[in-house]
């Protein structure tokens, strides 16, 4: 496959890449979005958007990437299910690709009623493997669901998620969204190499490691409270 993105291209080269993460702010101008993301460019190889995460709203994560790729950083799209229906999903997938957001990571978003304003509704039309499946064959079909055909086609690298530290892998599971059009994982924070070598093992044993690329979550903490919060808030 032709690179889609700049962080196709180096995995496509093998060289180890570095990516970051920024949750969009709540201001409705650009600048504040850029003040916190520019110091990564030249450092990170791309900078993930988060989608709304906690489930409370930010600006746009679609938005906030097409910020970041104007001002040449190569972002990575978190496009959740959570709050959008497959007609949405597709004209989003259509229009990042337009204005040069090409990584796209399907996520399936987190619970309403975790954040602030639990009242919202969970749209849910489709899951996050339907969006794996449902991007690759825009890109490499040219086409919707529906048949009509899409021309140009939208470039699209696909992410999936993993978390490590939830037990052994079910390489079945992996290779499934493989198979449906995932081209690289990302997973959730691991803090015991012990549990990651063990995971990667299995998954170099099933010759997993030669069909894809994992980029494995890291992270600080800002102090003991932050590390008690998402141990027992964040999945994984």
């Amino acid at each position: 496959m032709e690179h889609q993105s700049l962080l196709h291209k180096k995995l496509l080269d093998k060289v180890f890449v570095f990516t970051a993460e920024t949750t969009p702010p709540d201001a409705s101008d650009k600048e504040t979005l850029l003040k916190n993301v520019m110091p990564l460019k030249g450092i990170a190889d791309a900078v993930n958007v988060t989608d709304s995460p906690g489930a409370k709203v930010h600006m746009s994560s679609l938005t906030a990437s097409i910020i970041l790729a104007q001002n040449d950083i190569d972002p990575i799209l978190q496009l959740t299910v959570r709050d959008r229906n497959r007609l949405a999903l597709q004209g989003d997938l259509v229009g990042a690709s337009a204005l040069g957001v090409n990584n796209i990571l399907c996520l399936g978003g987190d619970d309403p009623k975790n954040g602030d304003q639990p009242e919202t509704k969970i749209v849910n039309d489709v899951d996050s493997l339907t969006l794996v499946a449902t991007a690759n064959m825009m890109r490499k079909e040219k086409k919707f669901p529906s048949g009509r055909t899409i021309d140009p086609a939208p470039k699209i690298f696909i992410g999936g998620a993993e978390v490590p530290t939830s037990g052994k892998p079910n390489p079945d599971k992996i290779l499934n969204k493989i198979n449906k059009g995932v081209d690289f994982f990302q997973t959730q924070y691991v803090f015991d190499s012990k549990v990651l070598s063990e995971y990667m093992k299995i998954l170099g044993d099933k010759g997993i490691l030669e069909k894809t690329n994992f980029i494995i979550g890291l992270g600080p903490f800002a102090s003991a409270k932050s590390a008690k919060w998402m141990n027992e808030n964040l999945f994984g």
